[in-house]
């Protein structure tokens, strides 16, 4: 196996710059290997100013305005695209939806599939361009048969191949990271930001999601889907306190369940399950949230498609750690059992299966068998 072939020879590049460190330092090296860099950034609002300032790297005019000049001092063309209404549609509309539906889905995930990978590499190729860069730590691997793998960073403590589970052959043939070799800690990525002279060097990560202002998840939710009263109830069905919507709860959440009432054991109670119909959440004991197996939909494969049953290893969250799991697809869905219980599961997350290092894909969890209770 080879590294990706954009180091065989020179190609035209979108680079796709958030106004960050990661995306300027990507798009700065892709433009030192001698490939034809375009920079991009990506108008993801349409009314940017009521996307979080300051520490965002993402969607802001400031964003923007910082991308622009690091295209100025890495000496590449600059332009700023407006995909608002795709964004508004696939990301922000579809995260609602989701929360609505009391499921708990990854909106950057979704951006990288629709937006990154989908609307701007749509775009990308109409135009010309043989390649999308990013400043996202994973590695596309060649083989020698030509076909391409997408692996976990060489630093497995900035990894964010979690996020690009989403992508197909098609999309991982004109992937471009050119970070995914670093093994450096984020300081030394600044050091080299600083030495070329890029004013992002200095700029805070990003953090939470984008299009939610001040970071008020339950807020954003409550404006977008109205305030709806419901109850917390335990296992047996009784009352424990009311809620304001049950949007506004994930399986495994502990803080803000506003029950009066201790537990009779004293431990702390859970989310365990959460009903949109009838707008209840209700709480339990922590061991109350083992998982023993999930059904996923909607499986997306970073190369073919498992034909049968397989060991692999499992990633439930962005920054979670690795579990060992069975999976087999089974009617166009996933069927996944786990080595050991886990907690925490939820629908609406994504789970990402890994051989080794190697992305096997992703699919969308949609039910959960628990270890002390029949299918959530």
């Amino acid at each position: 196996m080879t590294d990706t072939p954009q180091r065989t020879r020179p190609l035209r590049v979108l680079a796709a710059m958030s106004g960050g460190v990661d995306s300027a330092v990507a798009a700065a090296r892709a433009a030192e290997a001698g490939h034809d860099v375009t920079g991009v950034h990506l108008a993801l609002s349409a009314n940017p100013q009521s996307f979080r300032t300051g520490a965002r790297g993402c969607c802001t005019i400031e964003d923007s305005r910082d991308a622009r000049r690091a295209a100025d001092v890495i000496g590449i063309p600059f332009y700023v695209w407006d995909l608002a209404d795709r964004f508004r549609e696939d990301v922000v509309e579809d995260f609602v939806a989701e929360y609505e539906a009391g499921r708990t889905p990854n909106p950057c995930l979704r951006c990288n599939e629709k937006i990154k990978f989908a609307a701007l590499l749509d775009k990308a190729l109409a135009l010309g361009f043989d390649a999308v860069c990013t400043g996202h730590y994973a590695k596309v691997i060649v083989n020698e048969d030509g076909s391409r793998e997408l692996h976990r960073a060489s630093d497995m403590a900035k990894d964010q191949s979690y996020v690009l589970g989403v992508l197909d052959d098609r999309q991982l043939a004109h992937a471009m990271f050119p970070l995914g070799d670093t093994v450096t800690t984020k300081e030394e990525i600044r050091a080299e930001a600083e030495r070329r002279g890029l004013a992002v060097a200095k700029k805070p990560d990003s953090h939470d999601i984008c299009f939610i202002a001040d970071g008020d998840t339950q807020g954003f939710l409550a404006q977008r889907l109205g305030r709806a009263e419901g109850d917390v109830v335990d296992e047996s069905g009784a009352k424990l306190g009311t809620h304001e919507g049950a949007y506004g709860f994930t399986i495994g959440q502990r803080k803000g369940l506003r029950i009066g009432t201790p537990a009779a054991d004293g431990k702390p109670r859970y989310v365990l399950d959460i009903s949109p119909v009838t707008n209840t959440v209700t709480v339990g004991p922590a061991a109350a949230l083992d998982v023993t197996a999930l059904t996923a939909i909607k499986p997306r494969w970073c190369g073919a498609a498992p034909t049968g049953p397989g060991t692999y290893t499992a990633q439930l969250r962005a920054h979670g750690g690795e579990t060992e799991v069975t999976a087999e697809p089974v009617d166009g869905s996933l069927e996944v059992s786990f080595t050991e219980p886990v907690r925490g599961v939820a629908p609406g997350q994504a789970i990402v299966l890994y051989d080794g290092t190697r992305v096997v894909g992703s699919a969308t969890i949609a039910s959960t068998v628990r270890a002390a209770s029949p299918v959530s």
